[in-house]
């Protein structure tokens, strides 16, 4: 094999996609399961688990991004799926409470330094023009690598609940090693006078200029906006849905393997649906336009939108999962299309890392808020109630995107 040709940036970025979703759906297929089971985590405690996570990333996800723009944005993502492999080692390994807090505070850390960085490497070593079809191409990659996954998870799975988790985190970690010879860091252009300026100075040098940015560019300013939305309805959706599947659809008979395996299999009809969709867009020219990308992530909201409404009324077992298959759907084709427009959107490539990772803390910000606010609805009120509110949460991303597809037309 033509070690030059192993080394292309390009194709680096799509095994890394594929690799690094392989293991995080090995984990993540029966993660949920494993801490309700063997960790024997409460419904408080579930909550606290998922607080931390996203008040990690919020702390963390602005000065590793700014770190990464400073020094390097391949030792960033090398550091992050190194860290993120320890940390779910640690929550495999030890099945108590504080070993899973401590776990969510390593791989979430890992996490920001993994976010905006790869794909800041990615658009600097290959040009703009063709990180937008790697954006696209990575995330095919990474659904085929969930295809894989799913299976194998379910059968290791099946045999010992916390094996999938730490042959995941092994695999993020071994993940880690390769990178450190196969990825290559040409093009990048760290931020000026690093050794004459405090890294403090730098972080407060490059808020200060996405704060301008954000100011002058509506369409960014528009786009955070958005991540803010779609941070406060999703969180407690993703915390919501089985308990409000099984309680709607009469299925709370099944057992725990019975339930496993159907989870299981509707997350393979998800990727599979998600792949073939990615596949179409990274065939058409949806995603080299930004005004065909506006009209592609409205038609995305307008879905969940819909679907959220249906899935909180609906009481048949196949309209839950079909609402609920629709919604990820739409969730998986509209990140890469999101990557896309704030990539192409960016002023300044030495910032480009700061910029990607502004969006996850927004992201997280609305998590963090919107959260506990559905959790309380559900508690005081019903689930289904509490899934409505979501939905009505998301409604204004629909003017949002209004806004903004008649203000690029005009």
């Amino acid at each position: 094999m033509n070690k030059l040709k192993k080394k292309d940036p390009y194709q680096v970025y799509i095994y890394t996609c594929f690799l690094s979703q392989l293991f995080f759906t090995l984990i993540f297929t029966v993660n949920l399961l494993y801490q309700v089971e063997m960790v024997q985590l409460d419904p408080f405690q579930l909550v606290l688990v998922g607080t931390v996570l996203e008040a990690t990333v919020f702390i963390f996800e602005i000065p590793t991004g700014i770190l990464s723009d400073l020094k390097s944005r391949k030792l960033s993502v090398i550091i992050g799926f190194f860290l993120i492999g320890i940390g779910f080692i640690i929550e495999g390994m030890f099945p108590v409470f504080t070993a899973v807090i401590l776990s969510q505070i390593i791989w979430g850390i890992g996490y920001t330094f993994t976010s905006g960085s790869h794909q800041a490497w990615i658009a600097d070593e290959i040009g703009e023009e063709r990180a937008s079809s790697a954006f696209v191409k990575g995330a095919k990659a990474g659904n085929f690598g969930k295809v894989l996954a799913i299976p194998l998870s379910m059968l290791a799975g099946y045999y010992l609940l916390n094996l999938p988790i730490v042959l995941g985190g092994i695999g993020l970690v071994v993940l880690s090693l390769l990178l450190v010879f196969f990825m290559k860091e040409e093009n990048f252009k760290p931020a000026e006078r690093v050794e004459r300026v405090s890294v403090w100075k730098n972080i407060k040098e490059n808020m200060s200029q996405i704060l301008y940015y954000s100011r002058v560019n509506h369409l960014m300013r528009m786009l955070f906006l958005i991540a803010l939305f779609f941070g406060f309805y999703s969180e407690g959706f993703d915390r919501l849905w089985i308990p409000h599947f099984i309680e709607r659809s009469g299925l709370s008979t099944l057992s725990d393997s019975q339930l496993v395996l159907l989870m299981g299999g509707v997350q393979f009809i998800v990727v599979l649906l998600t792949f073939a969709a990615l596949h179409f867009i990274d065939k058409s020219s949806i995603h080299q336009h930004l005004n065909h990308i506006y009209v592609a992530l409205f038609i995305g909201s307008i879905l969940i939108i819909g679907s959220l409404i249906g899935f909180a009324f609906t009481t048949f077992a196949v309209g839950l999962l079909a609402f609920y298959i629709i919604i990820q759907i739409s969730r998986s084709i509209m990140y890469p299309l999101e990557t896309v427009w704030l990539n192409k959107i960016i002023p300044d490539s030495s910032t480009r890392a700061t910029f990607f990772s502004v969006k996850g803390q927004v992201d997280a910000i609305g998590q963090i808020g919107g959260g506990p606010v559905i959790g309380l609805i559900a508690s005081n009120f019903t689930i289904k109630v509490a899934i409505m509110g979501s939905a009505i949460i998301l409604l204004p991303v629909l003017f949002l995107y209004q806004h903004i597809m008649k203000k690029t037309r005009g």
